[in-house]
């Protein structure tokens, strides 16, 4: 009797891969959280291969607070101390909601290198890599919340509000982001190229950033321009920092945040689904 016989019309080598391959029980399907989960740890991942993505994380934050304080703060407030005490808050919001743009920027690169078609022939819930991408990208925003609060502190901010009021504000701040992450990749999938949506998200996000209360109090700017940083999101969320970590929070400005937050992710977050699949 051949060999091959005496393996059911295997060779020998290919049955010691299939007793291998057959050797347990096939382990249970994960569930949709594991499945979301994995996908956020591939991006972190992607940090530890390109830890350059980290530069608008790190860098850009410390350049803004330091350039606009030491710039500014004696003309602004009449000394960069008292400055810092109204900016830092702001640049905890401007730092976070830049960072977001890079989500629908990581979701093009995904789309346009044919990554996307990858995960399609996977035995996973369809929106899985997109809901994974967002919630690993919340983690870069905690980030660089630590890094500008942390650099505050060392240029002498004082948080009234205890550090209850400091992780109060980074919540909100974070929150908002995930929010308004949703409108970036749905641009992400609208675009045909990276470069496109990093511009086409700053060419958004600039004049809501800078026509808010983030660098001067709203009551310095003429009556027009101070109706618009009146009702501009950025402007509540803002506020809301400000107030927390302050410890005399508004509970209106809160509230707007979140809904706002709530919103953007009703709004942005089926259509991304809807393109996604699509895509």
């Amino acid at each position: 009797m051949s060999s091959t016989e005496t393996t059911g019309g295997r060779t020998p080598e290919l049955a010691q891969v299939h007793a291998a391959l057959v050797s347990g029980e096939r382990p249970a399907r994960p569930n949709l959280l594991a499945q979301c989960l994995t996908f956020g740890w591939r991006g972190m991942l992607k940090i530890k291969h390109v830890p350059e993505q980290l530069i608008d994380v790190t860098l850009t934050p410390v350049l803004f607070l330091l350039m606009f304080t030491y710039l500014f703060g004696g003309a602004v407030a009449g000394s960069t101390g008292d400055y810092l005490q109204f900016l830092l808050p702001g640049m905890l919001v401007q730092s976070v909601l830049f960072v977001s743009v890079y989500s629908g920027v990581a979701l093009n690169t995904d789309v346009t290198k044919g990554v996307v078609d990858r995960f399609r022939s996977l035995p996973i819930w369809r929106p899985a890599p997109l809901v994974g991408a967002v919630i690993g990208d919340s983690v870069r925003y905690v980030v660089a919340s630590v890094i500008v609060v942390v650099l505050g502190f060392i240029m002498g901010f004082h948080a009234e509000g205890g550090a209850p009021g400091v992780l109060a504000a980074i919540a909100i701040v974070v929150l908002f982001s995930f929010g308004l992450s949703w409108a970036f990749t749905t641009i992400g999938l609208l675009m045909r190229a990276p470069s496109a949506v990093m511009n086409t998200g700053f060419m958004l996000l600039f004049p809501l950033v800078f026509l808010s209360n983030i660098f001067v109090a709203p009551e310095t700017l003429p009556g027009w321009l101070e109706a618009f940083v009146g009702v501009n999101p950025i402007s509540h969320l803002t506020t809301s920092a400000r107030g927390l970590m302050a410890g005399d929070a508004e509970v209106d400005s809160i509230l707007i945040s979140l809904l706002s937050a709530g919103v953007l992710t009703a709004v942005f977050a089926p259509v991304t689904v809807r393109l996604y699949r699509k895509a």
